[in-house]
């Protein structure tokens, strides 16, 4: 794997990379079957202790099939701080990571992912896991776990013009 090249925008602490995993809003992973590529975005939680990422997601279709045949995936949270006005310049701050994907058959553990994703998701999280996890609709939806084995880190928070 190459080095970043801009040293300074380097995040080299593992918690800061996880942070931006679990803060972003979304993350997107890329995915390769048949030597072609495939991208999702993805709604998500995040489990720092263990590093592994949850989503749901429809039990079959593209990404499902692009899954089973390759179930590497290159991903990415971004935490966008937007464009900087008269600068041209953009802040951000990204974790990319790498992983691979299984799906949770275990109900415990599929119900303990739901809950991980409705509390980062939901503003009322409590009354969510009330009265929609019940056994049947745990059991009817797919979540897929990334067990992270690489990150790195970049970002850009303050502008740096250089001429």
């Amino acid at each position: 794997m190459r080095n970043i090249r801009r040293k300074e925008k380097a995040i080299t602490n593992k918690d800061e990379m996880k942070r931006i995993i679990h803060t972003a809003q979304y993350i997107t992973i890329a995915m390769c079957r048949d030597n072609q590529p495939y991208l999702a975005t993805l709604s998500h939680g995040y489990d720092p202790n263990r590093n592994i990422i949850f989503f749901h997601c429809a039990a079959e279709g593209k990404k499902i099939d692009y899954l089973f045949a390759n179930n590497t995936v290159w991903g990415q949270a971004i935490i966008d701080h937007g464009y900087a006005q008269g600068a041209c310049d953009h802040l951000y701050e990204t974790t990319q990571f790498k992983g691979k994907v299984t799906f949770i058959q275990d109900p415990e553990e599929k119900r303990l992912a739901l809950i991980n994703m409705i509390q980062k998701l939901d503003k009322d999280p409590n009354t969510v896991i009330e009265s929609q996890l019940k056994e049947k609709s745990v059991a009817k939806v797919t979540i897929g776990r990334i067990d992270i084995e690489k990150m790195s880190g970049k970002k850009q928070t303050t502008v740096n013009i250089s001429l």
